[in-house]
């Protein structure tokens, strides 16, 4: 802090703003930090970048607000310098959303708060209040702010504020998808994520960002599940936190106590570092997967509603529950302006969730059975394991047998090592003939038939069966011979 003080100097008065404000009085983690001052934002930025020797670029012209992105440390910090709103600081953070974020320090003299709203009472108290009546109304959006720093900082949002978010939602459909998608795909890759998704069911906003859910309500399944679909999916959701966290690398000794997680984390404790890499990179901009993941366990059943049938035994099934499913998650990606990648990721969590769970019923599965697995899958069969998983712990709940357990994690932990540690054997084996060897060898032209021939020599290599070019000439004979 002392260099960006020396690097504004004297260009009018700067301050220290909003949530890294609030982070610093709640002693959490700072990596953002919003400054405003009585000059152009945009020319401050370009100032103090110059001075630190950072990288800048400006992230809004018309509210003038640049954006410096310095290297400390080993960490990344971003430094949004941004124009006061009105003539004085107190307009500024008058026009805020919500009171813990309106509090401001000046750089001059960090030690002294700046607080016209009383949100420094208010984050003792644990309290999310709106700064105005109109707050709210102004940017819907902030109704979806709201539920993610609330639940995540587990504060209580007072009442006069939750009337301000019901009745703001309305005007949510009309603010920027890729706002709406930012807002939310942040609380599906934060913490607590089934308590916000509960809350933003009774707020009224979830209906209106995943409109899919609304109809699992109430859609009773039959046994083994003890709950209902959308109680299954928050169950489900809540359990995967609870598994991420045993299994991440520093893991939640608390949670590790637990015999069916301290079994997981037993037999699955040596992906840690891998798990983390997996989820924490990036599709498209800088949304993490693990946020992807989070979605397509909520989205995993959304086809059972419109798929609900019983037979003539009176048994209730759901027959193409995972595949209707996969193609509402590809539409609603769509819709939430997620990008192509991330839609057809999102589809596949959807589309494979209860392979690994058939898989089990066999024992560990084949070298042939994994091969088949990631082939159907992609990348995105690791997060399916991981949702299978938490789907098990929450259709079964406390009446899972510990041999049924382990069973799934012994079939689960055979996927993540071929994924991860033998994937040039197990998952895409170089193939030990070209298209055109086959050609010659059989006399084919190019076509369908050659590419099948292929595919069928790649599965025998990841399986083990073909590991020799001349036992590969020999396989696409008789696989031709036979077809």
């Amino acid at each position: 802090m002392d260099a960006v003080r020396q690097a504004v100097g004297g260009r009018g008065e700067v301050y220290l703003v909003g949530g890294a404000v609030r982070d610093a009085y709640l002693r959490r983690p700072v990596s953002d930090l919003d400054f405003v001052g009585t000059g152009d934002g945009i020319e401050l930025g370009q100032h103090v970048a110059r001075s630190l020797q950072a990288a800048f670029y400006p992230l809004d012209t018309e509210r003038r607000v640049g954006r410096v992105l310095v290297e400390s440390a080993g960490r990344r910090l971003t430094l949004d310098f941004s124009s006061l709103r009105g003539k004085r600081l107190i307009e500024d953070l008058a026009a805020r959303d919500f009171t813990v974020n309106a509090v401001a320090l000046p750089l001059a003299d960090l030690s002294t708060a700046i607080d016209p709203l009383g949100g420094l009472d208010d984050l003792r108290l644990k309290t999310l209040r709106a700064c105005t009546p109109g707050a709210l109304a102004d940017d819907p959006l902030r109704t979806l702010r709201a539920v993610r720093l609330a639940v995540q900082l587990e504060f209580r949002i007072e009442p006069a504020t939750r009337e301000l978010i019901r009745a703001a939602a309305a005007g949510l459909p009309q603010v920027a998808a890729e706002r709406v998608r930012d807002e939310f795909m942040r609380i599906m890759g934060g913490t607590r994520v089934a308590p916000a998704l509960r809350v933003m069911q009774a707020l009224g906003l979830l209906a209106l960002v995943v409109p899919e859910t609304a109809g699992l309500e109430r859609v009773a399944q039959p046994p083994p599940h003890i709950h209902d679909v959308w109680n299954h999916t928050l169950l489900l959701i809540d359990r995967l936190e609870s598994l991420l966290a045993v299994l991440a690398p520093q893991a939640d000794e608390d949670s590790s106590a637990d015999l069916v997680f301290g079994l997981a984390s037993v037999r699955l404790g040596r992906f840690r570092e891998s798990l983390k890499a997996h989820l924490t990179r990036t599709l498209s901009g800088d949304r993490p997967v693990r946020g992807l993941t989070f979605l397509g366990a909520l989205l995993h059943d959304v086809g059972k509603p419109e798929t609900r049938g019983v037979d003539s035994q009176g048994e209730v099934h759901f027959l193409g529950h995972d595949s209707l499913g996969g193609d509402w998650a590809v539409r609603r990606a769509g819709l939430l302006h997620l990008s192509n990648i991330e839609a057809d990721y999102l589809g596949g969590i959807v589309r494979h969730h209860m392979r690994p769970q058939h898989l089990a019923h066999d024992g560990p599965p084949s070298r042939r059975a994994v091969y088949r697995f990631f082939a159907a899958a992609g990348e995105c069969g690791v997060d399916v394991c991981l949702i299978s998983l938490a789907d098990m712990l929450a259709i079964y709940g406390p009446t899972l047998s510990q041999d049924s357990w382990a069973a799934m994690l012994d079939t689960i932990r055979s996927l993540l090592e071929s994924f991860f540690e033998h994937p040039a054997e197990h998952i895409h084996p170089p193939l030990l003939l070209t298209g055109d060897e086959v050609m010659q060898a059989l006399g084919l032209h190019p076509g369908p038939q050659v590419g099948f021939l292929l595919e069928a020599l790649r599965e025998a290599q990841a399986a083990g069966e073909v590991t020799a070019r001349e036992a590969a000439l020999e396989f696409v004979r008789t696989r031709r011979a036979q077809s």
